[in-house]
């Protein structure tokens, strides 16, 4: 099993069209404070999701669309973390520059922090923190066939008053924007992937920081649009997935895992053991006297013990699981359950601990930071 996409190294888009004059630039700078406790110890843009970074499935869709030059934008608390866990893309197809915002003062700030980088070209702008179930190819397309000074990825939403909203005419022009507006005119909300020309730069030296302080994308847009720019949308007809809260997050691993991941068992198993369905058990990765029921994925330097591991579970390089039953989670590297009757619908940090100490039995749901110690 394999969820990395090609890496387009040709530089090749569907129909032939070279994409070497189009950047893209990645937006991972946030302090991700709805994630927190995780996020007090690391970037929420490489929270794991089926065992790899959020952000990687993010270059990966990047590559895939064949741009090379990737700017990523990072903050001095965790950027580098993620240019260690990331490098310089070269693993991918890309070439990768790390760009330092010195504060989260808006989406239309990074864009301004990376104006050297950027220079004339197009580019892709894409939210590090985000998934969705389909390629960009066909949304690069509409920027080329339409001619567009911007184009921005929009999907159909429950709850707009959430989210920007955009309006948009019969043509698929934007004509207006809202930022979580009480009565919204529509239902789509912005994705948080966008394709801009290079007449985005004058419109953000154009705006003034909103009253929250930061130069809005949303604010730069709209100048766009009243300067008589053309501004079109795309609709995103897959699955769209912001990882930045801990529900959420459950939910892009379970949807991750149960259409990108087959059946691939390389570490050890013993005969004791019971795997169905789609399970990954990486090489190195120890299974004894448990039960394994997919979809799921195992790290390597897992040690699971006389223990049930249930669907939508991802469990990181390292961890330890004894006399344990376990379902729709996500526990991260060097992780320690002992002994617990079930957890389910939980978040384990990095090297943390949840241990049982009585004979109490119920069903947790948890959302502990890295190093932390639980006992119950």
């Amino acid at each position: 099993m394999s969820v990395r996409g090609k890496n387009g190294g040709s530089g090749m888009a569907p129909g032939g069209k070279t994409k070497k004059s189009m950047k893209a630039l990645v937006l991972s700078g946030g302090k991700g404070t709805r994630l927190r406790p995780i996020t007090h110890t690391g970037a929420k843009q490489l929270v794991p999701i089926a065992n790899r970074p959020i952000l990687a499935y993010v270059l990966d869709n990047i590559a895939r669309a064949g741009i090379r030059d990737v700017g990523i934008i990072i903050s001095p608390e965790t950027g580098g973390e993620i240019r260690d866990t990331i490098g310089d893309g070269s693993g991918m197809g890309l070439s990768i520059t790390y760009l330092l915002q010195d504060a989260p003062k808006g989406l239309a700030h990074a864009v301004a922090v990376g104006r050297d980088f950027l220079g004339d070209s197009p580019f892709v702008m894409y939210l590090g923190d985000n998934l969705i179930g389909c390629g960009i190819e066909n949304f690069i397309e509409t920027f080329e066939g339409a001619r567009s000074d911007a184009v921005i990825l929009l999907k159909p939403v429950d709850n707009p008053s959430s989210f920007g909203v955009a309006e948009v005419d019969a043509s698929g022009k934007i004509t207006g924007l809202e930022e979580k507006p009480k009565a919204p005119k529509s239902n789509l909300a912005l994705v948080g992937v966008y394709v801009f020309s290079s007449a985005i730069h004058g419109a953000i030296s154009e705006i003034k920081p909103s009253e929250r302080g930061e130069l809005e994308i949303t604010d730069a847009i709209r100048r766009l649009i009243t300067s008589g720019k053309p501004v079109h949308s795309h609709i995103v007809d897959t699955w769209w997935l912001d990882t930045g809260k801990k529900d959420d997050l459950l939910a892009a691993n379970t949807v991750v895992l149960d259409e990108w991941f087959t059946r691939r068992i390389e570490g050890d198993v013993d005969d004791l053991s019971r795997v169905t369905g789609r399970v990954t058990v990486e090489k190195g990765a120890t299974i004894r006297n448990s039960v394994l029921r997919g979809p799921m994925a195992i790290a390597a330097g897992s040690v699971i013990e006389d223990s049930f591991i249930g669907p939508f579970t991802s469990i990181g390089a390292g961890t330890k699981i004894k006399k344990s039953i376990i379902e729709h989670s996500v526990i991260l590297a060097g992780a320690e359950i002992s002994h617990i009757d079930r957890l389910e619908d939980s978040l384990i940090g990095r090297g943390a601990k949840v241990v049982k100490c009585h004979d109490r039995h119920e069903a947790l749901r948890l959302m502990i930071g890295d190093d932390s110690v639980v006992e119950v």
